[in-house]
């Protein structure tokens, strides 16, 4: 059985590439932010204005952008993949080992995002404060890495039942278009 492309585009695809795209979409503007915040404080500098809170926000933003992005990142290929053992196995062999590879994946990152939320949920419940230049309820900031976790783990499941299914990895498809159209430079 020769695995395939996933091109069904029913409204669960969409909702799940929706749901990715916004992933993406919220670490782009955060990443936005950084930069905004980062011109602001060195106009600020210059001027001598009181711009010491924009390191706090610019930090929960990184977070956030790093957290928020994964699962587009990991849809697109764009995690960094060691499959010199796949280059080896037979195509039977090799979707077998996508699978477990995704399993793991999914239960790792569900755990993950299991004590992300546990953690956030503490210092919710015990109005916990950020004790920098910004006096917010830390559990704010902390939110980011437990919504990206949580679509992440999204993510990685969908790919596993993808695969499951018999359709071949997104990631791999979206290189390997990137690849045809010559584009080589995550390989840099």
């Amino acid at each position: 059985m020769t695995p395939q492309v996933n091109t069904e585009r029913g409204p669960l695809r969409r909702a799940l590439d929706g749901l990715y795209a916004l992933g993406g979409g919220l670490a782009a503007l955060c990443v936005l932010g950084i930069l905004i915040l980062m011109l602001w404080a060195s106009l600020g500098r210059m001027l001598e204005w009181r711009v010491s809170w924009v390191n706090d926000v610019v930090a929960w933003l990184c977070a956030a952008a790093a957290f928020l992005g994964m699962a587009y990142s990991f849809r697109n290929g764009d995690f960094v993949r060691v499959t010199l053992v796949l280059e080896w196995a037979s195509p039977a062999l090799r979707r077998w080992l996508e699978v477990f590879a995704l399993a793991i994946a999914t239960v790792t990152i569900a755990y993950l995002g299991y004590w992300a939320a546990m953690f956030t949920y503490e210092s919710w419940a015990f109005n916990d404060i950020a004790g920098n230049m910004v006096a917010i309820p830390i559990w704010i900031p902390q939110m980011s890495f437990v919504v990206g976790s949580a679509i992440l783990v999204v993510a990685a499941l969908d790919e596993c039942v993808c695969v499951l299914r018999g359709r071949r990895p997104t990631y791999v498809v979206r290189v390997e278009e990137r690849h045809a159209r010559g584009d080589f430079s995550e390989e840099l």
